[in-house]
């Protein structure tokens, strides 16, 4: 689980992603943002409760990120901007002429996410020019997004076990 330095009333804390400090002349205490949020209170103006209430607060950040899905980055609505009404990650037709033919042939274009990488395309055959029909271009637009849907469950499902992971191999300390 990735930390970062903080320090609170002169002890040194490593306070994971998704929990912030809240100081001011009534409140001291860790907030977790993951999820709902959820306040933990040191108990004290002076900051001794401090390292308690952060442990809550990170045993409660594993108890979320063990049951709610992770939070991949990957987006989920189409652009505003986007140019035709083709579902997210699917473009075109693309029009390609093949080496040696005389014939136009049509694909639309899936782009998927790749877990630790760059993102992946893969054309969808639709048909040539003299076979183009409504109905081949919405089968292989059915194809297109079950092949988009099938790689970003599987992203998904890679980012969410990497993560979990992470969380259970690693739990904050405080350093003095």
């Amino acid at each position: 689980m990735h930390t970062r330095k903080q320090k609170v009333f002169g002890t040194l804390f490593a306070v994971p992603s998704h929990v912030v400090r809240l100081d001011d002349k009534y409140t001291h205490g860790w907030q977790l943002r993951y999820g709902d949020s959820k306040f933990f209170a040191d108990g004290a103006n002076d900051g001794t409760g401090a390292a308690e209430a952060l442990r809550l607060a990170t045993d409660e950040l594993l108890k979320r990120i063990a049951r709610l899905p992770v939070k991949t980055g990957l987006r989920t609505d189409v652009l505003s901007r986007k140019s035709n009404d083709l579902p997210l990650g699917i473009s075109g037709p693309k029009e390609v002429r093949r080496p040696n033919r005389n014939v136009l042939q049509y694909y639309l274009q899936v782009t998927f996410p790749v877990e630790g990488g760059r993102p992946a395309n893969k054309g969808v055959y639709i048909a040539t020019e003299n076979t183009l029909s409504k109905e081949k271009f919405d089968n292989a637009l059915a194809k297109a997004v079950a092949l988009r849907d099938e790689h970003v469950r599987k992203f998904n499902a890679s980012v969410t076990k990497r993560k979990r992971e992470e969380a259970a191999n690693s739990a904050p300390s405080t350093e003095r």
